[in-house]
């Protein structure tokens, strides 16, 4: 999309971006909402890790209990299903029938152009390796190697890891309780949505109401953000429809923003509260720009190897430390490694937010501690 740098209204910078972003994601204070509610506001949540919508809800909410989230799961209200950018998100049972279809082409252009398994699938009929996959996880839940076995026997001359995954991309599936229960464990069993929720994926759902969606929980925003956080192409022509209903401002660059006109947007100078934000958090990845959240210095930091999967520390609104918790013997130690130095009253405050997280995850622990790692004069 070529950019219009003639935009009219406002510039916005970094820092009433992000108390605007804060405030719609229930970061500047804690919100009153049932955990559903929640969901639905945030346009779903990450659940890559399955604990990491657990201290989602809690930083964002005032009396969320894993409870309120594990009753959501086993009674069907809420599932994980992979959706934007084609990665594992929790959703209210309603908005995985409706978004589900919207993001669909993220999934089929994956198949097309992934590295990895696009070459084992040149040539196969899609339509029947998707009816007889359907068949098979609404026979009963499976596993992907169980799926990944029973479609190599059907298709014995075919690389069973991408039938398993076009599967994956071709159908709407869930991973089922336990996966994502409090405490829990297990590898990913999967059916699909239809099954599992009794209902069909929505039949007309609407990409000009996603989009809303989307501005009311990270707005405001431009076409590239949008684009970002969905994993969708060529949404110019959805938010023009929109235009005549949303205001219009520009960030530092003179690039446009969509906002809808009875959002929030706190003055810049609003005090923002520490906040623990677990893995993969959206906040974190749902903006082509994301100066208003990370400072462009510490975007190496955030982050994810395998081999240490941490969480992100919001200091004064923006990205400013990892966490991670160490369990041993009994005792919990909340682990916090600052990007910078930390003024006094900074400290003190991540220290007693850090507590209360401990609380939340590690109430049974024999001890419970916070460490703020030291930062070097550099």
């Amino acid at each position: 999309m070529v950019v219009d740098r003639r935009a009219s209204g406002e510039v916005l910078g970094p820092r009433a971006l992000n108390r605007a972003l804060l405030a719609r994601q229930m970061l500047l204070a804690r919100g009153p909402l049932g955990a559903a509610e929640a969901i639905e506001r945030l346009v779903g949540m990450q659940a890559q890790a399955p604990a990491a919508p657990y201290v989602g809800l809690w930083t964002r909410l005032r009396d969320f209990r894993p409870d309120d989230l594990v009753r959501l799961l086993v009674e069907r209200r809420a599932v994980r299903i992979a959706l934007m950018r084609g990665t594992v998100h929790l959703v209210t049972a309603r908005d995985a029938l409706s978004l589900r279809p919207l993001v669909q082409p993220v999934f089929d252009r994956d198949l097309r152009v992934n590295s990895t398994y696009a070459r084992g699938l040149a040539g196969m009929d899609l339509g029947a390796l998707a009816a007889h996959a359907r068949a098979l996880v609404e026979e009963r839940p499976r596993t992907m190697s169980e799926l990944r076995a029973l479609l190599h026997a059907r298709w014995p001359d075919r690389d069973a890891p991408s039938l398993a995954y076009a599967a994956r991309n071709l159908l709407p599936l869930v991973q089922v309780p336990p996966r994502g229960l409090w405490g829990a464990g297990g590898l990913p069993t999967l059916t699909s949505a239809e099954a599992w929720l009794g209902r069909p994926l929505a039949r007309r759902p609407s990409l000009g109401g996603m989009v809303r969606r989307y501005l009311g929980a990270f707005g405001p925003a431009s076409v590239m953000d949008v684009q970002e956080w969905s994993g969708l192409t060529r949404l110019g022509v959805v938010v023009e429809r929109l235009r005549p209903e949303l205001h219009v401002f520009r960030d530092e660059r003179g690039i446009e923003l969509f906002d809808l006109a009875d959002a929030p947007r706190p003055d810049p100078d609003t005090p923002a509260p520490p906040r623990f934000l677990p893995e993969y958090d959206n906040l974190l990845v749902s903006h082509a720009d994301r100066s208003r959240i990370v400072a462009n210095a510490d975007r190496g930091r955030i982050t994810v190897d395998a081999r240490e999967i941490v969480g992100t520390v919001l200091v004064d609104g923006f990205a400013g430390g990892a966490w991670k918790i160490h369990r041993k013997g009994g005792r919990a130690v909340l682990a916090v490694a600052p990007f910078a130095r930390l003024a006094r009253g900074e400290a003190a405050a991540l220290v007693e937010e850090g507590e209360r997280l401990l609380v939340f995850t590690d109430g049974d622990a024999s001890a419970r501690e916070v460490r703020i790692a030291k930062v070097r004069r550099g």
